[in-house]
């Protein structure tokens, strides 16, 4: 299957069920686009990105175009060793044949999964941090350690971490990008100084503070 990096996780995961294509299922409960997708191994439930990619196209500063493989991506956990420099346009997956009813099922399962667990009504950017290493965490994930931390439900001016699931930073209604940092880089030091371990953000910052 060929998708545009402009194209919603989401819909290409529809799409793709319409078509008898299976394995793409995880896109469903991924807000963002194909582009997001590539560039940090987006997945969820157990699969990621690169488990169905086959190649994508890029573009670098001098508008030369170019294939790079899977291989090339260099993917770990919601990481890719791709240079920043490349504008990514298309991608090709792979999946498996199945029947269209089966697959759309699957993704209804991760859509009701996602609704009972993740705050997806609210003004948010998805998860904030990656789950932190398995050893130093001892086996918690970063909902849990910011959990631990006294995290859940934390504000600060209009960024709140989230009630429902505290790995996701909400928008309570006038959050700015300045609250938004303010309320990540505090729950790094909160996790730090009482759990001991190290978050990393997962959400990319793009910019600098005025």
């Amino acid at each position: 299957m060929r998708a545009g990096t402009a194209a919603l996780d989401n819909k290409v995961a529809k799409e793709a069920a319409k078509a008898g294509v299976a394995g793409l299922e995880f896109y469903a409960g991924i807000p963002g686009t194909i582009g997001g997708a590539l560039r940090m191994n987006a997945g969820c439930y157990g699969t990621e990105t690169k488990d169905v990619l086959v190649e994508a196209v890029a573009l670098d500063r001098t508008g030369r175009r170019q294939v790079m493989p899977l291989e090339e991506f260099g993917y770990s956990y919601r990481n890719s060793k791709a240079p920043h420099d490349l504008i990514f346009v298309e991608a090709i997956f792979k999946g498996t044949a199945d029947d269209p009813a089966a697959i759309t099922a699957r993704m209804a399962d991760i859509t009701a999964r996602r609704e009972e667990s993740q705050p997806i009504r609210e003004k948010t950017g998805g998860s904030t941090f990656k789950n932190p290493d398995q050893v130093q965490s001892g086996g918690r994930g970063a909902w849990k350690v910011i959990d631990d931390a006294g995290g859940r439900g934390f504000k600060l001016g209009g960024a709140q971490m989230s009630e429902k699931h505290c790995n996701f930073m909400i928008n309570t209604g006038d959050a700015t990008a300045a609250d938004l940092e303010e309320l990540g880089e505090t729950m790094i030091a909160k996790v730090k100084e009482t759990q001991g371990v190290d978050l990393e953000w997962e959400i990319k910052r793009i910019g600098e503070r005025a």
